[in-house]
């Protein structure tokens, strides 16, 4: 305790998080190891993926990504489960890659980072990534309510991470972070990005998939119908997550 009380330019560093004795916000880089990943891919109506996309940013198809992560290693933050529901987006003139509408997790630690870092839109629910025999099942829960529910075959046809990324680039994570002053008036509205670093896909294979949405007014990610199934991913493996960047500064370009 020789470094206490904290002083101001302890306060002024980055990464700087409360409690001051046992902060809650992981400083960056921190490593995701050995993950589970089921991805859910399906095609719904691009105009409901419009709906959900701030200004300015622009739909690039009518593709959505599920991902369902079993994280079993992951610093600061322990193991946990997470969802992240993903349509492919751009920023006319700058960045393409995956804008996230809903996220879900089991953990509050990564509740707070993705708020409060990234301005990712996490709520806390209840993930679950599991094998029944033959089948890959995902489920997501929230308020008593089965909100999500996809399967896999296990196993049957080896792929390539590649051909996942051909479908939008959702190793790009781009978010709407929007932060208030305590007297109500805009302290941040951004458009931030980050990329995931050091990816280390382990295996990863492919097959028919299944995906059956069931709404919820607090988690309404049957806004985004199942128009038609698409193939389904396991795959394992690796990352860190590292410093991202601001892409778009609402405040600045309204002068503020």
């Amino acid at each position: 305790m020789s470094d206490w009380p904290r002083k101001r330019t302890d306060i002024l560093k980055g990464g700087f998080s409360t409690p001051l004795d046992a902060p809650t916000i992981p400083r960056f880089p921190f490593e995701f190891r050995d993950m589970d990943i089921f991805t859910m891919t399906y095609r719904t109506d691009k105009s409901a993926i419009e709906a959900l996309l701030p200004e300015p940013l622009e739909a690039t198809g009518d593709a959505v990504m599920i991902h369902l992560y079993r994280m079993n290693d992951t610093d600061w933050v322990g193991p946990y489960h997470e969802v992240n529901v993903m349509v492919g987006a751009r920023l006319p003139g700058g960045s393409e890659g995956a804008y996230s509408p809903y996220l879900f997790l089991s953990s509050d630690v990564g509740v707070t980072h993705g708020r409060e870092v990234h301005g990712q839109p996490k709520k806390l629910a209840s993930p679950n990534l599991e094998f029944r025999g033959d089948l890959i099942v995902g489920t997501l829960e929230r308020n008593g309510i089965e909100i999500l529910c996809g399967t896999m075959p296990y196993k049957h046809d080896r792929a390539d991470i590649a051909d996942l990324q051909s479908i939008f680039p959702f190793a790009t994570n781009l978010n709407l972070k929007a932060v208030d002053h305590i007297d109500g008036t805009p302290a941040i509205r951004q458009l931030t990005s980050r990329q995931l670093s050091d990816l280390d896909v382990t295996e990863c294979w492919r097959g028919p998939s299944t995906v059956e949405l069931r709404p919820n007014a607090q988690a309404p990610i049957h806004r985004l119908p199942v128009r038609q199934m698409g193939e389904g991913y396991f795959w394992k493996g690796s990352f860190t997550l590292v410093p991202g960047q601001v892409i778009h500064d609402y405040l600045k370009e309204d002068g503020q």
